[in-house]
């Protein structure tokens, strides 16, 4: 979706409160996240009539585009050379970007933006790669939310300055160079533009947070109940996006039926797999300095704070320990559970109407299934609307291959894994290699290690041109270790088939709106999932008996002397992986 920028009209050295709210510094071209958004604007935002959602303000959240030609200015006049930076880790990476000079011609723009704007702004990249369909680039490059709250302009100058020159950096970080490098791609020719936006949120404290962040989706991987694949699936989640996209528990739901109820065994499951805390800019005292952090400047909190903030009456249901009920809204002393019930269930707010509404044009818009992440302020004490801000648009991958997957193949003797929720349609036939976590070893506390253990098998199997299948625990790609390994997508770039697998200490609920996730798809890349509680069982007995190529405590490799087959039916919703 990445096009030049000429279209766009130049920033006027006014941001929030100027006539214009989609805006440009500098020539040259804009970014796959930027194209994404103006698109929204242009050809679905604008065919929303204001009568049709009269409770809420609907907007591409105020930004300014910095164009590839800071970027390419940048690079030259620092002198820095891409493919000079080999191997080098990210944090001296980062440093050598923050030791740099933004081209002088458009600092004068940027201290002008900051001058007169004392609220958060998101950071964001917008490369020519990223979102495109052909190779999603989801959250391989990173975002800097500053609260840029200080009370001297030199100081929240400072901050914007560091941030740009992050997300810059970040296009070299070893995740992203791995990533371009596995889909064939030179990291020389990579340009980074980059959004400059308004946070979507309230300041509560010393928080700065929306009050419900989300991630809807046109097509439905893992559809429960009465639901069909192209009915949709929708997250939602307290607080930044931050807490969804990176693979973090919150509220899946149906879209055609948001009253159903949720697929858990009863309210301890429930409990169990909702979300606890969240994320928001921190707008207290500063941090110690971390430019080289994507999360320097923000926090925490849990429900409890929330509740303070009076950000839960339309977001809770409070159970009732009398009746082993749920009971919608804040009643009681009981446990609060994020379910969105005033909303779903009891129509508090006409979210989900819009949700539908705006998952139907972007879908249109793009000609293509779709993906959206947005944000919802409601304001505690009433005073205004709702302001429903549209975060980005990208396409989805949904292969329309067709193979038949039969239960009795599920069965059969041969199969080493064998599942009932898969991702994907087609058949392989090209691996020969098995990667695996050991059951008998495996402890949420190992994950961080165990990341950095793939990373190496990974590297060498990527070099002997070798696919292989992974087979874990938990979220694959959550960025919280309690709830799965936290691997980059760089980290097993070279995997074919994906199995997520449970514990008894460790179930989460499948994670549709995650980076890690939707990289997935784009890539083609298999996805099995099976609970420890399902009728068909992960051969490890079978893997254990394989020599190992490498191994340790917490991982092995093992090397079959053919090839394993393939078989995955997405629209059935079962697959199996069978050795011969």
């Amino acid at each position: 979706m990445a096009a030049e920028a000429s279209h766009l009209p130049e920033f006027g050295r006014e941001f929030l409160g100027a006539d214009q709210t989609f805006t440009r510094i500098g020539q040259g071209e804009y970014g796959g996240k930027a194209a994404g958004l103006d698109l929204v604007r242009e050809k679905v935002l604008a065919r929303i009539s204001p009568d049709e959602f009269p409770d809420f303000e609907i907007v591409v959240p105020t930004l300014t585009v910095l164009t590839t030609e800071l970027f390419d200015s940048f690079m030259k006049r620092n002198g820095i050379d891409p493919s000079a930076l080999g191997d080098d880790p990210d944090d001296r990476i980062a440093l050598a970007f923050q030791k740099a000079e933004l081209p002088a011609e458009f600092v004068g723009d940027l201290r002008s933006l900051i001058a007169s704007v004392h609220t958060p702004l998101a950071v964001r990249s917008s490369s020519l790669l990223e979102d495109a369909l052909s190779h999603p680039f989801a959250g391989v490059y990173e975002t800097k939310m500053i609260p840029n709250n200080r009370p001297g302009t030199d100081a929240r100058f400072h901050g914007l300055i560091q941030a740009v020159k992050f997300v810059y950096a970040s296009t070299f970080f070893k995740s992203a160079r791995s990533y371009i490098g596995s889909v064939g791609q030179d990291i020389g020719s990579e340009k980074m533009a980059v959004i400059i936006q308004e946070v979507v949120g309230t300041r509560s404290g010393d928080r700065f947070y929306p009050t419900i962040s989300g991630v809807a989706r046109s097509y439905n991987y893992y559809p429960t109940g009465r639901a069909q694949p192209a009915d949709g699936v929708v997250n939602l989640a307290l607080g930044l996006g931050r807490q969804i996209v990176d693979g973090g528990l919150s509220w899946t739901y149906c879209p055609k039926f948001p009253k159903a109820p949720p697929p858990y065994a009863g309210v301890g499951d429930l409990m169990k797999n909702s979300q606890t805390e969240f994320w928001a800019v921190n707008m207290g005292h500063p941090p110690p300095p971390d430019p080289t952090r994507e999360t320097e400047y923000l926090s925490k909190a849990d429900l409890k704070a929330a509740e303070y903030d009076g950000r839960l009456d339309k977001l809770v249901s409070t159970y009732d320990g009398r009746s082993d009920r749920m009971r919608p809204g804040i009643q009681g002393e009981g446990p609060r559970v994020l379910d969105f019930a005033p909303i779903l269930s009891y129509d508090a707010l006409q979210l989900n109407d819009l949700i539908v509404r705006l998952l139907d044009l972007t879908k249109e818009a793009l000609d293509e299934d779709t993906e959206i992440e947005f944000a919802v302020e409601m304001d505690p004490l009433g005073r205004s609307k709702p302001r429903f801000g549209f975060l980005q648009a990208r396409p989805m991958m949904v292969s329309r291959e067709r193979t038949t997957v039969t239960e009795e193949e599920l069965s059969d003797s041969r199969a080493v894994v064998a599942s009932s929720h898969v991702l994907g349609n087609g058949t392989r036939e090209d691996i020969a290699d098995i990667v695996y976590l050991r059951p008998e070893a495996f402890e949420a506390k190992h994950t961080p290690a165990i990341a950095a253990e793939l990373e190496k098998i990974n590297r060498a199997l990527v070099g002997e041109g070798r696919p292989y299948v992974l087979i874990g625990f938990g979220r694959w790609g959550s960025s919280d270790p309690w709830l799965g390994v936290p691997v980059d997508w760089g980290q097993i770039s070279g995997v074919g088939a994906i199995v997520e697998t449970t514990l008894p200490q460790m179930t989460p609920d499948l994670s549709q709106g995650s980076h890690f996730f939707h990289n997935m798809i784009g890539f083609g890349v298999f996805y099995l999932s099976v609970r420890h509680t399902d009728s068909h069982a992960i051969r490890w007995d079978w893997m254990n008996e394989l020599p190992a190529v490498t191994e340790s405590e917490l991982v092995r490799h093992v090397r079959l002397p053919g090839p394993l087959c393939i078989r995955v039916d997405g629209k059935a919703g079962r697959g199996v992986i069978r050795h011969a």
